[in-house]
């Protein structure tokens, strides 16, 4: 694992904390966006994994 990937999982683990909260505040744009951005950000990292 490269520095790299390793920040881009932690990063998507973090937008999925921000699903989570924009969920339970009802604001569903920002929990779409932030999941959008958690898949894209974990997909990075897992095709930088080496």
């Amino acid at each position: 694992m490269t520095f790299a990937s390793g920040g881009m999982l932690f990063i998507g683990l973090f937008l999925i904390g921000g699903v989570i909260s924009g969920i339970r505040q009802g604001l569903k744009l920002l929990a779409a966006l932030a999941g959008v951005g958690a898949v894209m950000a974990i997909t990075a990292g897992v095709m930088w994994w080496q």
